[in-house]
Formats: structure tokens, C-alpha cells, sequence
């Protein structure tokens, strides 16, 4: 374990919350982190940078707080930052992320070694989401402190590799912390990815079903009725390939036709930037197939918890017959 983390033992469950557009913001994030695992939120899910320094206050303040008044250390939490020329607010968050020393960074569309040297200066740790051997190469040329692979069925910006293979070819070449994202719902989920040989598991669909996500109930009810069939990856709506509920394209007026093209199609105005596309078209994953309920955070996490250990234990008791 000396290129992974120390917190990684600290955590009560080994998973990060992962950071959703539109969907993660404050409450969510320390809910997660006050329950003993990482939580996440993107920084453009506020509006401006001063907005995006008024979370950060608020989530490390609260956090200050709940430790002072329980004695039990909170998991740390994490920023999603954007590396990417179309992002004019890189630069300014990424200095808001290292003025109030923002334990994890988690960098998208581009891995950078100036930003992960900007965040190494203060302490923080830099994990890099991949859905490909080549990109987890470049990425670890940049010197990220951990892989995020996303593999197939993950909600949003998924790639199209079995996780198993995906995990099996990055750590031939990379030994420090390894995320899995893809289809990861519940406790067994978590212990297969372990197995797999992640040492962290990503989970996103199944926190969009908590109540202190920013999701509109319409949303939650909407992964509680879909099955893995019922989600459609497509290019069609940002030009990068994503994983969507579908009964929220066919609501949206979006053809089968569409939904084939490998670039995005001009919807009109309703539609015309991503924000407004991802707010009334719903991303999810595979893993929706697994969720039947919208908990609270300490909730699920009570669940995912049992889920856990129950598979571990059945694991253990599989070493009295094999191997033979």
C-alpha cells in the first residue's frame, strides 16, 4: 500500500461518491464524508467561482464541526476540476482548490502535469478518470496519484471495456491506487471490484437515488423503473459517448435515428448546451438495473456496509472447497 493512500484504510467502506453534474453539491458530499466515504462534486455545479468557494467553505466548516462534536474524523472529500481548453474556469478554481487545500482532486478530459504538481504543492492528491489503456498511460506520465477506470455500463461518460479486462490491463503497467466505475451498486459490487483487483469502487447512479442528492424525484423514480436495457449510449447528445435513461430521451423528442449518430445533433435551442441537455435528459448506468428505493446517504451506506461484509464472508467460506 505505499503508493495508495493512507485514508483508504480509514474509510468504513472503500468507495468514492462520484461527482455528477447537476446532481452532487454540499449536502450530498458531507453526508457522505460524515458516513466514511469519499464525496465528491463537480465545480461547475456552481454557477460562478465565487459560488464554487462558498460550497468549499461550507463543506469543510461542517465537517470541522461534525468531527469537533462526534471525536470521529470524516472521510476527505474531492473536487472535480475540468482540464480542458472549452473549461474558461480552470484556472481560477484550481487556485480556490488549493487555497482551502482541497483533499482530492479528480481531473476529466485532460490529465496535466502542471495541475497535478499545483495540487501535489499543498498535499492533495490528483485521480484521473480513463476509459482506455492510452489515456491511462498519459495519465500516469502526468504523475496522478490514481486511475478512475471507467469501464462499460457506467453512467455518463462511460467507456465500452469490461471492467475485468479494463482493471487487468492499467496494472500491468500502474501500481498505485486503482478506482473502478461502471455498474457499481451495491455492497457486493463494492467487494467484486476489490476482487477484480481495484482498491476503491466509484459509485454514481446509485447516490443520485439518495435525498440529499439535487436530483428531482422524477429523476430517482425514472432509475428505480429501468433495467439495463433501458439505458442508451449515445454521442448524440454532447458528442461524447454517455450513458442515458432512456424514457428520458424519448420524453425529450429524440429519435431512434438520432440516437445512431456519432456526433452531436443540433436539437435547437431547448437543447443547445450541455447544461441544458444533461438538465431535462437524465444520465444514468447499468447498475439502475439494482436499484429499487431512494434511501438516505447514512442509510445506503448502512446497506452498502452489510452488503459488503456479507459477500466477503461468503468469499471466505468458498476456501473450504476450493482450491482442491
Amino acid at each position: 500500500m505505499s503508493n495508495k493512500p493512507s485514508f483508504i484504510k480509514e474509510l468504513s467502506l472503500p468507495a468514492i461518491a462520484a461527482p455528477m453534474f447537476l446532481i452532487s453539491g454540499p449536502k450530498l458530499v458531507i453526508e457522505c464524508c460524515k458516513n466514511g466515504i469519499i464525496g465528491t462534486f463537480p465545480a461547475l455545479n456552481q454557477r460562478t467561482s465565487e459560488g464554487f468557494e462558498e460550497w468549499l467553505v461550507q463543506i469543510k466548516t461542517e465537517l470541522d464541526v461534525f468531527e469537533e462534536q462526534t471525536g470521529t474524523k470524516a472521510a476527505p472529500f474531492g473536487v472535480n476540476l475540468i482540464v480542458h481548453p472549452t473549461n474558461p474556469r480552470l484556472e481560477a478554481d484550481l487556485k480556490l482548490c488549493i487555497k482551502h487545500k482541497v483533499p482530492v482532486i479528480i481531473t476529466s478530459l485532460g490529465a496535466v502535469s502542471q495541475v497535478v504538481d499545483a495540487v501535489h504543492s499543498y498535499g492533495g492528491l490528483v485521480f484521473h478518470d480513463i476509459i482506455k489503456k492510452r489515456h491511462a498511460e498519459k495519465a500516469s506520465e502526468a504523475g496522478v496519484d490514481g486511475l478512475i477506470l471507467v469501464a462499460a455500463g457506467a453512467g455518463g461518460h462511460a467507456g465500452t471495456i469490461n471492467p475485468m479486462t479494463l482493471v487487468a490491463e492499467v496494472k500491468k503497467f500502474y501500481d498505485k491506487t486503482i478506482i473502478l466505475s461502471g455498474c457499481i451498486s451495491t455492497g457486493r459490487d463494492i467487494a467484486s471490484a476489490l476482487q477484480m483487483g481495484a482498491d476503491l469502487a466509484y459509485m454514481g447512479t446509485r447516490f443520485i437515488n439518495t435525498l440529499e442528492s439535487k436530483a428531482p424525484e422524477e429523476y430517482r423514480q425514472m432509475i428505480i423503473k429501468a433495467g439495463a436495457s433501458d439505458i442508451t449510449y449515445t454521442a448524440a447528445i454532447s458528442g461524447v459517448h454517455a450513458n442515458f435513461l432512456g424514457a428520458s430521451l424519448a420524453a425529450a423528442g429524440i429519435t431512434e435515428e438520432d440516437l445512431k449518430k456519432d456526433v452531436k445533433v443540433d436539437f435547437g435551442k431547448e437543447l443547445d448546451t450541455e447544461a441544458k441537455a444533461w438538465k431535462t435528459i437524465w444520465s444514468a448506468g447499468q447498475g439502475s438495473a439494482t436499484i429499487d428505493n431512494v434511501l438516505s446517504v447514512a442509510e445506503l451506506v448502512s446497506k452498502l456496509k452489510s452488503e459488503f461484509k456479507a459477500a466477503i464472508e461468503e468469499q471466505i467460506t468458498l476456501l473450504e472447497y476450493y482450491p482442491k
